[in-house]
């Protein structure tokens, strides 16, 4: 929910929020739902107003803070429409505060409809009870974004050729500090990707095991691993 949450304040959900409220959960007035952002925190509100294509609430009592997950964020080569909805999805529940397009050499995907990220990123923090939704992030080329990089972030990169065949020995060796993800296209970066990322010192290769993932699926491998050693799962 964009709108501000406050005691007392009327929210006017858009369309599709409205459909969902009164014709799925078949909300009228009178009756409460719970309203989130990443500002406020989740909120019991009223409906007020139940129209056939309008809505209102009004917020009640606050129920919980915003709960921002740990400095992560991921950045990603995009995929086709069905796999960076999961991806999206995903990257969201294994707690990624920004999510961030990166065009590579051997990126297929050369348009990213940010919306739709969006929209998968509140789905899945809506289902998963979050009370913080992630920043989606303008797309980049890869080079430009390293050639900005803010040095005390580290950058973990997911590598095949990694040095370590232990992720986990190599992210204990990350300092502390915020961090970012970095997966790579299905056809992997380019040698000049691979030198140029071997050559920054902020950026540390881990191995993701002897098998070939495909995108998606290294995103929550990756994820899960970073938040297990460095993140708020250890």
């Amino acid at each position: 929910m964009d709108a501000p949450l406050a005691k007392g304040a009327g929210v006017s959900p858009g369309r599709q929020q409205c459909h969902y409220l009164l014709n799925v959960m078949r909300l009228r007035e009178g009756d409460e739902a719970r309203l989130f952002n990443g500002r406020d925190g989740e909120w019991l509100c009223e409906v007020t107003q139940a129209a056939k294509k309008h809505c209102a609430l009004t917020c009640v009592e606050k129920l919980a803070d915003p709960a921002p997950p740990p400095d992560i964020d991921y950045i990603f080569a995009p995929l086709k429409h069905a796999r960076l909805d999961y991806m999206a999805q995903k990257a969201t529940e294994m707690g990624a505060r920004r999510l961030r397009p990166v065009f590579t050499a051997r990126t297929q995907a050369r348009r990213v409809n940010l919306e739709r990220l969006r929209a998968n990123a509140i789905e899945a923090a809506e289902q998963c009870n979050m009370v913080f939704v992630p920043r989606v992030l303008e797309p980049v080329k890869l080079e430009a974004l390293l050639a900005e990089w803010d040095g005390s972030r580290a950058l973990i990169h997911c590598d095949e050729a990694a040095a370590l065949a232990s992720p986990i020995e190599a992210l204990r060796a990350v300092p502390p500090g915020p961090l970012a993800l970095l997966i790579g296209p299905e056809g992997g970066f380019s040698p000049n990707e691979r030198a140029l990322l071997a050559s920054l010192p902020f950026v540390h290769s881990i191995s993701l095991g002897p098998r070939v993932m495909r995108a998606d699926t290294a995103a929550v491998a990756a994820l899960a691993l970073v938040q297990a050693v460095l993140g708020d799962w250890s």
